[in-house]
């Protein structure tokens, strides 16, 4: 990489800590960039969910306000689908992940796009819940949605945490800051589980320094992102996300 690619890709890294820590979606802001220095799609994938760890990490400490003990419960099938995920990724084959990686980017460019009617959605029917404890089928429920999550996640990491406050808002009684806590904790559980795999049996696929670079930046825009970035309109950071997700699946549909 040149002096200003590595640049871009540091500058991506630490966009995306900050979104992935507000609203989520921050792969769309640095899988285009990765793309554009010249890596192919699985390794950009998997360089990618290796280097937003440390934003993810930051991300979660900053928004502490968690459920303990549902996390405990979630986090084994976030886990487990984040293993699911990542097989996926490193067995199909590299050409069936090109073909399906313009819809994820697609589905995952709406899924921001809609964000704001899902908020209001997810509002309204908190008002009209009777703010009961989640029984054995809401508990069910979250964990196959935990599980599908982590497993999109481990595949593709775009948006998982959209979908997640997606998911958890339709079952659970609680705050969008309070769910944005706990997305942050189970993104950081898949993305991690996900990289530590891709380290052990798929290190030759892994790009280090484009990895290293995203780490620095995502190290520091997490931290920014969770103690200010709440502060900063939605709206701007939603319309940049979806600008570099329509410039993501032009690259990819151009290759």
């Amino acid at each position: 990489m040149t002096g200003w690619e590595m640049l871009a890709v540091a500058a991506a890294g630490m966009a995306a800590g900050g979104i992935n820590a507000v609203v989520g979606s921050g792969t769309l802001v640095t899988f285009p960039v990765l793309l554009a220095v010249g890596l192919p799609p699985v390794t950009a994938t998997i360089t990618n969910s290796l280097g937003l760890v440390p934003g993810n990490l930051t991300g979660s400490i900053g928004y502490r306000r968690g459920q303990r003990g549902l996390l405990l419960r979630l986090l084994p099938a976030s886990v487990l689908g984040a293993l699911t995920g990542a097989f996926l990724l490193l067995h199909l084959p590299a050409s069936a992940f090109e073909a399906v990686v313009p819809v994820l980017v697609g589905l995952a460019v709406v899924l921001v796009a809609v964000q704001p009617p899902l908020q209001r959605a997810l509002a309204r029917r908190r008002a009209d819940d009777d703010g009961s404890p989640p029984g054995r089928g809401r508990l069910a429920a979250l964990f196959a949605g935990a599980y599908a999550t982590g497993s999109y996640g481990g595949y593709f990491a775009a948006s998982q945490g959209v979908l997640q406050i997606g998911i958890f808002g339709l079952l659970l009684h609680e705050s969008l800051q309070r769910l944005n806590a706990l997305k942050n904790v189970l993104t950081l559980a898949v993305n991690a589980v996900a990289a530590a795999a891709y380290v052990v049996v798929a290190t030759d696929r892994v790009d280090w320094p484009a990895a290293g670079l995203v780490a620095a930046g995502a190290l520091l825009g997490g931290y920014l992102g969770a103690r200010f970035g709440r502060r900063l309109p939605s709206a701007v950071l939603r319309t940049a996300i979806v600008v570099l997700g329509c410039v993501a699946i032009a690259v990819l549909l151009s290759r």
